[in-house]
């Protein structure tokens, strides 16, 4: 069966048109182009993917390149932190450049404008060319220097160079037109006064380029074929082909620039200017801190370089700009986690269980699976003993049915251990449960293969032995703000939707195997979600980081569209029931077709239908939803759409109850990797 080819994307086409028109392949070339002056963020992956996709895609060689024409901005610590993110992505530059670099070339093109009547030296205030500048609508008027003569503008240009004159005196503009219904071609700014030290030159300039006049042109020293960059250069365009047309020879290679829509995400500020004052004001604890955007961030945090392509990858290339929900993101990183990484046991909210029937004294050394999804995982000792640490939430005194927990009187199993049962509890005088004591059966001991130790329980429980416990610490982060697009209210400062529980640090114990974990080094808590070692850990405290919950528990709560009972007859309302009734049913009908052959499509297929059935979700209601719980377990595309669809619904506001977990809980016990990552995300 051959493999399904992915179609091209606007950009793919454009390369493919130019290479069918008569451009040779191996005139292909491609760069990133980040300005030093902060830390990449998820919104550059956008832009890293594309730019060295295209040359993995193309075998061409991509440059980074750092635009460092701001030394007031621009510092070494950038420089680093850039390389070692793209490097971490898993991505490799042909030539490591800067448009420094190319100083001298861009000062001696200048003067080759000013010579040519191009360009010439204005001296007013930066208040007077503004208002000077005129409207969208309103047409600019030219400045009162704009006609010096060109030996005038070359002494004062030079002057300038040489640091006569004080910041803000004089700037050099390219003369085009200040009627131009683009303002960005009435006669932009090519260079100013900007007498400080930069991180590579030094001093030896004190006038620096400005960016519309350094990017094309270093694109075109570097005989860059495809300029890509995102929508709000779209207006720069004409600007990038009016220098280049002042400079390009006949049978050199011509950067075209072409634009595509930056990334945006949900609950994020994407502004490396806001993103500094985070940094600066105290709210973060710095550019790597596991809340913030930056790549370091997330990395920190314990984001895979796999799951940020991936992404990126399933984000796509558009045209147009839109908002991306940051749970794609954290999907991703899920998905990838569920694969690679090792399932240990960690208590974060700790209760005292004793085993009132378990031998004073005695511990076993029990065999648990590190990764059941990865069959070179291999195998784990968890030492077991008398008194154990349960999560305070797995207990009830007195539960119904349906709940598949600890209970008095109640038996659930201990994760790769025995069948336990409650028997009473010890509180202390504010009626707070202290201790649990229960009963083992000492034939149940799971993996054993005895009559007893296959008896079903409907509810595990994971735990550690007190004994052999480690006292660790857990940062658990929420989001950084509790709006979904913080900086777009106008009336509003996106400070003020700072969520001042984004950070929560508890005590918790771990088991013993952790002892050996190293910072980086990620982890599955069982039941709980993924955490990774922090970079603070030491010797003499391990420090976990939450990378991502099992689920998510940020979803949406939409309310329902009802129907309004005095607009119209009971006749009528009944009518529009009935036809809800007749869609719902024939949405589930359908969400079961697509289910049955989930499981034998390819990657690309199950995700259009999994998109399928998110839509469809929407007519299905929960009453119609809740028998298919009880599907056959042999039919696992069916309880996959179905974990689908249920995701859905709670992202509408559903409210678990006890049927809801119970679904879910087999859904994340069961051996299908797929059916246990859509567990995980609900």
């Amino acid at each position: 069966m051959s493999e399904e080819k992915k179609p091209l994307n606007f950009l793919e086409q454009i390369i493919e048109e130019d290479l069918a028109n008569g451009m040779d392949k191996n005139e292909l070339r491609f760069r990133f182009p980040p300005e030093p002056n902060g830390y990449l963020h998820i919104g550059h992956t956008k832009a890293i993917g594309i730019s060295f996709g295209l040359g993995e895609k193309y075998n061409a060689p991509v440059n980074l390149r750092f635009d460092d024409t701001n030394p007031a901005k621009e510092e070494q610590e950038y420089v680093d932190a850039i390389k070692k993110d793209v490097s971490w992505l898993g991505y490799t530059w042909d030539k490591e450049l800067y448009s420094s670099d190319y100083f001298q070339q861009l000062f001696d093109w200048a003067v080759k404008l000013i010579k040519e009547g191009k360009a010439y030296v204005d001296s007013q205030s930066s208040e007077a060319m503004a208002e000077q500048k005129g409207t969208p609508t309103q047409p600019g008027v030219d400045s009162p220097f704009r006609n010096r003569s060109v030996e005038e503008n070359l002494d004062l240009f030079n002057r300038m160079k040489n640091g006569e004159f004080e910041e803000g005196s004089h700037i050099l503009r390219a003369k085009i037109d200040m009627q131009h219904p683009n303002m960005l071609m009435r006669d932009p700014i090519m260079y100013r006064i900007l007498k400080k030290q930069h991180h590579r030159t030094g001093d030896t300039w004190c006038i620096y380029p400005m960016y519309d006049w350094t990017h094309g042109e270093s694109d075109y020293v570097e005989s860059i074929s495809h300029s890509l960059c995102s929508l709000e250069f779209k207006p720069h365009r004409e600007l990038y082909d009016w220098f280049l047309d002042q400079v390009v020879a006949d049978g050199t290679v011509r950067p075209k620039q072409r634009e595509f829509a930056r990334l945006n995400l949900s609950y994020t500020i994407m502004s490396k200017r806001k993103l500094l004052q985070l940094v600066e004001e105290g709210v973060v604890k710095g550019w790597d801190d596991p809340r913030m955007p930056t790549i370091s961030g997330l990395r920190r945090r314990g984001y895979t370089p796999t799951a940020i392509r991936k992404f990126v990858e399933t984000v796509g290339v558009a045209k147009r700009d839109n908002v991306i929900d940051v749970s794609l993101l954290e999907f991703c990183i899920r998905e990838d986690l569920n694969k690679i990484a090792p399932r240990v046991m960690a208590v974060l909210d700790p209760v005292k269980l004793i085993i009132t029937n378990y031998p004073e004294g005695k511990e076993e050394w029990l065999e648990a699976e590190n990764n059941q999804e990865d069959e070179k995982a291999g195998f784990r000792k968890v030492p077991f003993s008398k008194e154990l640490y349960i999560e305070r939430d797995d207990f009830k005194e007195v539960a119904n049915s349906k709940y598949f927990r600890l209970a008095l009187g109640k038996e659930v199993r201990l994760k790769n251990a025995y069948i336990i049962k409650g028997e009473s509890v010890v509180k202390d005088m504010n009626g707070n449960i202290t201790e649990i004591h229960c009963t083992y059966d000492s034939d149940s001991l799971s993996g054993t293969g005895t009559e007893a130790s296959l008896r079903k329980v409907k509810g595990t429980l994971h735990w550690v032995s007190i004994k052999h416990a480690i006292k660790a610490e857990v940062r658990e982060y929420d989001r950084l703000f509790m709006d979904e697009s913080p900086d777009s209210h106008q009336d509003k400062d996106f400070m003020e939707f700072i969520n001042p529980d984004s950070l929560k640090i508890i005590e918790v114990y771990v088991e013993p195997s952790l002892l050996e974990a190293k910072v980086g080094d990620r982890f599955q808590f069982q039941r709980l979600g993924y955490f990774n070692v922090d970079d603070d850990s030491s010797e003499k405290l391990l420090i976990f980081n939450k990378t991502v919950g099992l689920r998510d528990t940020w979803a949406k709560q939409e309310e329902s569209t009802q129907t309004s009972n005095k607009s119209i007859s009971k006749e009528g309302q009944n009518q529009v029931k009935n036809n809800q009734n007749q869609r719902q049913r024939q949405a589930l009908d359908v969400i079961q077709q697509l289910g049955k052959k989930y499981t034998n499509l390819p990657e690309a297929k199950q995700l259009k239908a999994k998109a399928e059935i998110q839509e469809l979700a929407k007519n299905v209601s929960y009453e119609d939803l809740e028998p298919l719980f009880s599907t056959a377990a042999k039919k696992v595309g069916t309880r996959i759409a179905t974990m689908i669809t249920l995701g859905v619904l709670l992202k509408k506001g559903l409210k678990k109850n006890a049927e809801i977990e119970a679904f879910i809980q087999k859904g994340l016990d069961d051996k299908d990797a797929l059916l246990v990552a859509e567990a995980s995300a609900v």
